[in-house]
Parts: C-alpha cells; structure tokens; sequence
C-alpha cells in the first residue's frame, strides 16, 4: 500500500489536513488504530461523558504518580477513534486568545501571529451566532453552535459575573475574549460535529482518502529520509510507503512516543531502549503543559437542575427524544455559559478559564451529589510546570511515561487560590441567590492558604488538554522539534501537525486551535503560500495594568 502523504491518526489535525490534501487531488492513506465512531455514545452530546472512559474510544492513559497532587494518578484520556479526541471530547470551542498566538511567535513559531492565523480559524469554521464575518468563519467545514440557555441557571451565571464587575462579552471567540458569555460548542443539528463528521467522511467521498486500520510502530527512514510507516494491521505487519511525506498527527502523546520509537529524540534516552539514533531532538516529549481545574460545586436551592434526569428513567427519556429528534437536553453539552477572567491587575489578558454546568457531578460522570446542585469548572490557563513524555520500553504497544508535574511550580499555588476566591465572590453576587443553597465544593469551612491548597492537591483534575511535547520552533533551537513549517528538525519527509507542536497552551480548550494548525499545516505541505494575515486587533482591557476586572 502506498500514497503520496501517510497520516498517522485520524482525530482533529489528521482529519482535517486528509481533506485538504485530498481537495487539492493527492492520495492520502490516514493510519487510525480505533474503530468506528458510529453510535449514540458519540453522537450525542448529552452523551459526553461515556466515549471518554469506554476503553473501546480511549486509548486508557494515566500520568504516573503526580507529587504536586499527593501522589494521584490523573487519567488521561486521548481518541482511540475514527474523529480522535474530538469524537470523545466535551465538544466545547475555543479559540484561543489572541495573545497566545503572538506568544508562539515571539518563542520562535515564525508566521504564526495571531494575524496570521486568524485566517485559518475563519476559513475552518462555519459560526452560527458569532459576531460575524470579520471575526468569523461563515461557510467552513467545522459547524459552530450555541445552547439555547433555557436553563436559568446559565444566564444567572452570565449576569452575576456581571454584578461583580467583569465585562460581558457576546463572542469570547470574536473580539473579545474577556467577560462572561455564551459558550459555543462543535455540534451541528444535534449531533456532535467532530472532524470525522466535518472533515475526514468528505475526504473520503473525494476516492483520494484510504483509512487503514491498524497500530502505528514506527516511521520508516532511509538515508535520512521518512519513506513509510511501520504498521500492525488484521493483515498482518506491513510498511506504507508514502511518495512525498509522512505527517504524524497522533496527539501531544503518541506523536512524541512514535518519533521516539523511529529514532528521534533524546539521544541518550533512545539509547536506555536500544534504539538506533536517526536525529538526536532533546525535545521531543519535553515541554509537556496541560489545564488544570477544580470543581466548585454548590447546592441548589431550587429543582432546576438537570438531576432530575439523573436516573434510569430519565436518562432513557432524554436517549430516547435525541434518537427520535435529535433535539432536548441531549443534543446539548450542557456547557453553555462561560467565562474567561484576569486573576489581578498586571496581567494583560485573562488567565482564568470557566465552564457552568448545571448539575454537580464529576466530568467523567462517575460521581454526582446527592440531590439538586450545579458547578463550574475553574483553573488557570499558563500554568508555568512543564512535564514530559518518555519510553517506557522500545515497544509500540506499550504506553508512553507521562509525567505532568503538576502544580511544580509555586506560582500554580498562588494562581489557583485566586481562583477558588474570585469564584466564591462571583456566586456571592445577587444573581445567583435565588438559586445558591450552600456551597458544596470546597465547602466554606476551607478559608486559609493550607485548607484551600489541600483542596487542590485532593480534587483538582485534568482538563485534558495536554500539548507542547513536540515543539515548534526555528530551526537552530536545540529543543524545537518541528520548523515553522511544521517539519522536523534533521530528518527530511517527515511533519508533526496536532497539539504537541504548540510551544505554549492556549487559552482555553484545545480542538479549535489543534484543528486551526491542522489548516495552516496543510498549505505548508502543499507548498502554498500562507493566507493573507489580517489586519484586525483584539479587545484589551484598557485598564489591565491598574486593575483586576
């Protein structure tokens, strides 16, 4: 089997670059070791909280024993999947702030501003109730959408961040990040709108496309060139051979692992496993960033939640209307208010990221409070610890060391007690007391530094955004991976192009920005010249330097 371009997985940049290249009338074969997305588990976004712990859509990873959380084991779930993690991930769309793209830039990303990747975010998406076409994308493959809000519960959060003195903002994707506001999400008609959906089924339609079936070993390289990949597939070990490059695009965590497998990467790391070393990169697994959130949860005063659909009937009720209609409360996520705060004056756009749910329960859907509650989902967006990805054996069937290192650095401490303070302050103002009982989660006992710090070493969890460990970067830094352009530094044939290649983690979740890369990536593969940057500047707090909101 061979193709002009071999992608390896089929989640959010996989798919996308597959129907760019198959547009531009190259043949593709895309790598992707999970099976089917078929199902109502991922189709339906009520359903959210099962792909990620079925271990048929999740590959099953833990970070290893995390010292900063007292020694727990985080679960860190990545796409097993035909759509990658954007088949099993909370749905939620998020650009980024555009200051995070500026960063890239400033740490080597050249041509990768926020100017210049506005562009591909508009030519990407197709926004309903955005801001419009300025700000936004109006005919791209990826569906944008906003909850209806029924529920009173998300516009009382929306107005009480109000009442406590922060903007509102009627497009965090827009102009303006900073406020409170509707959130936007990738379902489209009801269904989740993943980048199997958006992109890789019309790639497919194309005749250009082939997806494969089977587990990626390594990148085959000869005389310093990628020509193929190592695959095990239901046929047997085979190599696909790839007539102009090979592009891994299997997350922040198989990417690094599968470059390492092939050679590339720490030297002398390589060497513990035996592995011949092809291009010696330090970088490659380094740099590892993820969010981390706390789960402030309050009792409701009032039997508005979705709780009462918490059972055996009524999940069935709420399964069997989005089946018959796909409309209800499981054609949404539930995440329809957000929020995105400085934590104090001095800081030039927001550090703060909020996610309203309107029932107290556990991401992952395993624990709920007994009775009517709600919660947001709170942490810091720059966290300053760094982790990284290693071998665990030279084996491509054995997962990957996966160490965050969270909460290493003293400035998390401070960064996340600031958190629990200005939510507590937010669900104090007069919007919220119709509906606040008590507080839940940390429970207002816990006041000081220490009681607050052990709340957080206990509780807090992964966002799942991990990102950074195959770093982009101009070509003479010792720890970039890629090039600007997406190609690895020493070997020639060969790109990354998912979220590993991200120097710095973005405001806010990760598949808009990993698809977003996905779409500049292409062009540089196909050797096209970038989209014309623009010209537009964001909404800065005037007042930032002087003041906190």
């Amino acid at each position: 089997m061979h193709a002009d371009y071999v992608i390896v997985g089929a989640g959010s940049a996989g798919c996308a670059i597959a129907w760019r290249l198959a547009e531009a009338g190259r043949r593709v074969v895309v790598i992707e070791h999970g099976g089917s997305d078929a199902g109502p588990f991922i189709q339906m976004p009520g359903a959210l909280s099962y792909p990620m712990n079925m271990g048929i859509y999740d590959w099953g990873f833990r970070s290893e024993p995390e010292p900063g959380l007292g020694g727990r084991s985080l679960v860190t779930p990545r796409g097993k999947v035909i759509g990658g993690s954007s088949s099993i991930n909370g749905m939620v769309f998020v650009r980024g702030h555009a200051r995070d793209f500026d960063t890239w830039a400033e740490m080597g990303a050249d041509g990768w501003r926020f100017a210049d990747v506005l562009p591909y975010f508009k030519r990407m998406e197709h926004s309903h109730g955005g801001s419009g076409a300025d700000w936004r994308g109006m005919s791209g493959p990826l569906h944008v959408t906003r909850g209806s809000r029924s529920n009173p519960l998300f516009d009382a959060f929306i107005d009480a961040g109000r009442q406590a003195g922060y903007p509102v903002t009627s497009d965090y994707n827009g102009r303006q990040q900073e406020g409170f506001g509707p959130m936007e999400a990738t379902i489209w008609k009801g269904r989740r709108w993943s980048a199997a959906n958006a992109y890789l089924r019309p790639a497919m339609a194309t005749g250009n496309v082939h997806v494969t079936r089977g587990l990626a070993r390594r990148v085959v390289i000869e005389n310093g060139r990628a020509i193929g990949v190592e695959v095990d597939t239901p046929a047997g070990r085979q190599v696909i051979r790839a007539g102009a490059e090979v592009i891994l695009a299997a997350s922040s965590i198989n990417s690094p692992k599968l470059l390492m497998l092939s050679g590339i990467g720490p030297a002398a790391h390589l060497a513990e496993h035996g592995i011949a070393v092809v291009a010696d990169r330090p970088g490659v697994g380094a740099n590892l960033q993820d969010h981390l959130e706390v789960y402030m949860q309050y009792a409701a005063a009032r039997p508005v939640t979705l709780f009462r659909y918490w059972n055996l009937w009524g999940k069935a009720w709420v399964g069997a209307q989005w089946l018959l209609t796909r409309r209800g409360l499981g054609a949404s996520n539930q995440f329809e208010a957000c929020g995105f705060i400085r934590s104090r004056a001095g800081i030039e756009y927001p550090d703060i990221q909020y996610h309203f749910l309107p029932i107290a329960v556990r991401y992952d859907g395993q624990a709920v409070a007994a009775g009517h509650g709600f919660q947001v989902h709170v942490g810091p967006m720059r966290s300053k610890s760094r982790g990284a990805v290693t071998l665990r054996s030279p084996r491509a069937e054995d997962a990957p060391v996966i160490r965050f290192n969270y909460m290493s650095h003293p400035d998390d401490w401070e960064e996340f007690r600031a958190c629990v303070r200005l939510t507590r302050e937010i669900f104090g103002q007069p919007a919220m007391a119709p509906f606040v009982r008590y507080e839940i989660q940390p429970g207002t006992a816990l006041q000081s530094d220490a009681e607050i710090d052990g709340f957080i070493r206990d509780h807090a969890e992964s966002a799942y955004h991990p990102c950074g460990t195959c770093r982009m970067g101009r070509a003479s830094d010792r720890m970039a991976v890629v090039d600007p352009e997406t190609r690895v530094i020493g070997v020639d044939g060969l790109r990354v192009a998912d979220s590993s290649i991200f120097p710095q983690v973005t405001n806010g979740n990760l598949n808009g920005p990993t698809i977003m890369a996905a779409e500049k990536a292409s062009d540089h593969i196909l050797g096209r010249g970038p989209l014309p940057a623009s010209n537009l500047e964001p909404w800065i707090n005037p007042d930032w330097q002087h003041s906190q909101r």
